[in-house]
């Protein structure tokens, strides 16, 4: 059997939330003496999210209009078996990998973006806000609000946006506003250029001009696409649809690999099997792969900090590089965040999930071979869990054992061909 595709019926009714689960506390979200950031919260965010946001109940029901959108954007996506890949590797390991990039966006984004446009609507509001890094959420969000018949902003990572300029064209096909960040429509934006006019962007400072534009309207809210609990349980459909796959192929997981940057993709595939660990039904190792260039997990410091440059946002517990951070400019844009999710933060803390880096040259490589192999081109984000699970089954090599990997293959690369091409000529560098 080489891949298992589960039936619209099979589309979980509910999203799961871990917050009900932890093994110790939920940091609380705090804020700065002026004490303004919680207060703004109401302001951008929707009634629906922020309930969610804050919750603890275990399961939260899926509208029926967010599945009904699921189903026509393609839910559920199929889990693959990569008997190719592992054949090449010679290994007795199996490979297996949940397609997040077979929605129309091409990539798993979408599945949070449908909820944060539906219940924006549903409070009367006329636009939405957000950032993006590679593009993924900026794409997604584009087309979540004009299926919801909403206008919707993006402002873009200047590095990115010149790096992508497909990205651009598709947010515009979809009906989106794109503004390379810094930009000169926020006072945020025109400080940052008036300090450094060449300022590459980060998401951080991407994420400040997007609550800004927000907060200046109230017919506006701002969506964020990670990060944040109520994103976090959004992208769960996906873990509780490897479960049943899983079941389908009659195996267990070994191990659970994803990228993180905000941490949204990996907390959607991992927190529901993380429940099974919890709940002594499994055995498997979590691994969260981030670039060596933005080592979050692994070099930051596990502290309060912003979630944006210019410290709108309430300050929240996570792992952190700092929010004036500016990452250099790799293609791995969709990584280069300067946090992470406060519960993936809290999960590698407990030592529940492992964090590693990879280099920007071993992505590509490992995104050639999975074109070569499994004939899909991996977005350069995916391309961080692919070569860690291409470690995992050489390391199976070695030992003979025959461990279940499973990888959440989180998006194409069909829009980031100028970075392969960069590595094919030789120009990519770590």
């Amino acid at each position: 059997m080489y891949s298992v595709k589960l039936t619209e019926k099979e589309i979980p009714k509910k999203w799961y939330n871990i917050a009900a689960d932890l093994p110790v506390e939920f940091p609380p979200y705090d804020q700065t003496e002026e004490g303004h950031q919680l207060e703004n919260l109401p302001k951008i965010f929707s009634k629906g999210v922020l309930e969610q946001e804050l919750s603890t109940e275990r399961y939260i029901k899926i509208p029926k209009e967010v599945r009904n959108i699921y189903k026509q954007m393609g839910r559920p996506s199929p889990l693959v078996r990569a008997k190719a890949l592992e054949a090449h590797l010679d290994t007795p390991a199996k490979i297996f990998y949940k397609r997040e990039d077979t929605s129309p966006t091409g990539s798993h984004k979408l599945n949070t973006a449908i909820a944060q446009a539906y219940y924006a609507k549903k409070d009367g509001i006329e636009r939405l806000t957000t950032e993006t890094g590679a593009g993924q959420w900026g794409t997604a969000l584009s087309l979540a609000c004009k299926l919801m018949d909403i206008d919707c902003t993006v402002y873009m990572v200047k590095v990115s946006f010149n790096q992508k300029p497909y990205r651009k064209t598709i947010m515009e096909l979809y009906d989106g506003e794109i503004l390379a960040s810094p930009s000169d429509k926020t006072e945020f934006g025109r400080k940052i250029l008036k300090e450094n006019p060449d300022h590459p962007g980060t998401l951080g400072v991407a994420i400040s001009e997007a609550v800004e534009d927000a907060l200046n309207d109230e017919k506006v809210y701002y969506s964020l696409g990670s990060v944040l609990n109520h994103v976090m349980l959004h992208q769960t459909i996906i873990g509780q649809e490897i479960q049943k796959q899983l079941e389908i192929f009659d195996e267990s997981p070994d191990v659970m690999i994803g990228c993180v940057g905000g941490g949204s993709n990996y907390a959607g595939a991992a927190f529901p099997l993380i429940k099974d660990q919890l709940d002594g039904k499994i055995d498997c190792k979590f691994i969260a792969v981030e670039p060596s260039h933005c080592p979050t997990l692994t070099k930051g410091e596990y502290c309060y900090d912003f979630g944006d440059t210019a410290g709108l946002t309430p300050l929240i517990k996570m792992y952190t590089l700092g929010h004036n951070f500016i990452p250099p400019a790799d293609h791995a844009g969709g990584l280069r965040y300067h946090g992470v999710s406060p519960l993936v933060a809290l999960l590698v803390h407990e030592g529940i999930v492992e964090s590693r880096t990879v280099e920007q040259t071993d992505i590509f490589k490992s995104g050639v071979l999975f074109a070569r192999t499994e004939g899909i081109v991996p977005a350069p984000e995916t391309c961080h869990a692919i070569k860690t699970g291409i470690d995992e089954a050489l390391k199976c090599k070695k030992t003979g054992e025959e461990k279940n990997i499973v990888i959440n293959f989180s998006g194409h690369g069909l829009l980031d061909l100028a970075g392969y091409a960069d590595y094919l000529e030789g120009k990519i560098e770590d």
